[in-house]
């Protein structure tokens, strides 16, 4: 917040600070309330997911090995679908805290 604030005072950059206003709320986050924020795209993360499994493994002996690898990380995922994340709890007690009435925890 620091930085922010020492770049903002700059002056140099005044376009640049008025658009990293809006997320300001975020940065005021702890970080692990910001990491749960950023891996909550379901689409970013399996696609991360897919990525990392066919990275690690290199090359392929054809193209149903590489079918097998890719159904098997969508299974896998599709597991850990089903459980919430681990700091979950902690981000809804800070977005209660953070935003007030506006946000609604269930």
């Amino acid at each position: 917040m620091k930085a922010l604030e020492d770049f903002e005072a700059g002056g140099d950059h005044a376009k640049l600070a008025a658009q990293l206003e809006p997320s300001r709320p975020i940065l005021r986050l702890s970080e692990s309330v910001r990491r749960i924020i950023y891996t909550t795209n379901a689409i970013k993360a399996l696609n991360s997911k897919l990525r990392r499994a066919v990275r690690t493994r290199g090359h392929f002996p054809s193209d149903d090995a590489a079918m097998k690898l890719l159904y098997l990380v969508l299974n896998h995922a599709a597991e850990e679908w089903k459980r919430p994340p681990r700091e979950w709890f902690e981000a809804k007690t800070q977005f209660a805290v953070v935003f007030g009435d506006r946000f609604v925890s269930q």
